[in-house]
């Protein structure tokens, strides 16, 4: 009875034994385990860094592009328009004939208008030959003073008489001139207004067509009164900003890019509006650009030498203000406030105060993130 007693004690023990070999390996394995799974949970986050430039600042405002200069051609002769020489839209040059009038009625006054000019210059030397003949008779006294006076005057009328006919003949050439009507100035020019076979009266101000130079544009825009002494002095660091290179923008991509040369600035505000005009001349050598065009227009207003910068789109805001999540040497994440200044480059914001240049922080996955937690750090 005791032997077997002590038999089934010896095996239960043994049996004890090698459960609790067998459950210390589990522990053991369980804890080796869980170390793992800690590591492999760590999560990988976007980060970048805190980067330090030299940048210019601008600010976009609305404008419109228009020609240097434009001209209207209205007609200068009466008559029926005979003959168009352009297409509208065309580049026409200086010089180039554009339009022709019925010239009939002009040709004609300029014909008895030299027919005029001949009797006027005949009747004058006759006058002159008559003067010098009794000029030369009162020598010997065989004609009286007084002939010779009126001799005189008559060569004196005469005189005027051809100056008079040399103005008549010169306005008759002048007004047939008009009836070819020639392009002031190069530009591109409007549709015809008239069709051919109208009439056309001088001095009733119709518009036949426009020209525009277009070959210099002016990008036209307004600042608000404030902004001026804010973005034009010297704090600004004004002496550093290149004014001749501002950015010009189209809604519409453009085979080219543009730039202005700011050449004007009004010398009063508008009380209406509270705004002051700038221009800015725009070179169009490709002819992309027509007059009345909507543009904006980058105007640069402050240059920083060494500019603290961040991505945008990991700013955050809170009830205190702005924020970003950084990492530290140790790749935890930590919460820090920052004062933040202009955007840049659509994409980047200055940051005034918080960090330090060659700061990380994170770029992506904010809402993931949280204050302490342990990460590790991946490099855009």
């Amino acid at each position: 009875m005791h032997t077997n007693s002590y038999r089934m004690l010896k095996g239960a023990s043994a049996k004890n034994i090698i459960l609790s070999a067998g459950v210390v390996m589990s522990l053991c394995s369980c804890g080796h385990g869980t170390a793992t799974s800690d590591s492999a949970t760590i999560p990988e986050i976007a980060v970048a860094e805190v980067l330090t430039d030299s940048i210019t600042l601008y600010k976009t405002y609305p404008g419109t592009v228009t020609a240097k200069n434009h001209v209207d051609l209205v007609p200068r002769a009466s008559g029926n328009l005979v003959k168009t020489y352009f297409s509208g839209g065309d580049l026409v040059k200086a010089g180039q004939i554009l339009f022709s009038i019925e010239d009939t009625q002009y040709r004609n006054a300029v014909q008895q208008a030299r027919a005029q000019l001949a009797t006027a210059e005949s009747n004058m030397e006759y006058a002159r030959t008559h003067y010098d003949a009794m000029a030369k008779a009162l020598l010997s006294d065989a004609v009286a003073q007084i002939e010779v006076a009126q001799a005189k005057n008559a060569l004196q009328e005469s005189e005027a008489a051809v100056a008079n006919a040399k103005a008549q003949l010169q306005t008759a050439i002048t007004n047939l001139g008009y009836c070819t009507i020639t392009a002031p100035m190069s530009g591109h020019i409007t549709s015809s207004g008239p069709s051919v076979g109208a009439y056309l009266s001088a001095g009733s101000g119709e518009v036949l067509a426009t020209i525009y130079q277009d070959d210099v544009m002016s990008a036209n825009f307004y600042i608000e009164d404030a902004a001026v002494l804010r973005m034009f002095n010297n704090e600004n660091g004004r002496h550093r900003i290149d004014y001749t290179a501002i950015p010009v923008n189209f809604s519409d991509t453009l085979p080219h890019k543009y730039t202005g040369n700011l050449t004007y600035m009004s010398p009063n505000v508008d009380e209406s509006t509270g705004t002051l005009k700038l221009q800015a001349s725009v070179n169009n050598p490709y002819g992309e650009l027509r007059n009345g065009m909507y543009a904006t227009i980058d105007l640069p207003y402050k240059f920083e030498p060494k500019a603290m910068l961040v991505k945008d789109a990991s700013i955050a805001t809170n009830q205190l203000g702005k924020y970003i999540y950084t990492v530290n040497d140790s790749n935890e994440v930590v919460y820090t406030p920052i004062t933040v200044g202009d955007l840049y480059a659509d994409t980047l914001r200055v940051v005034t105060s918080g960090v330090k240049p060659g700061t990380r922080y994170v770029t992506k996955a904010l809402l993931k993130v949280r204050e302490g937690m342990k990460v590790k750090p991946v490099k855009e």
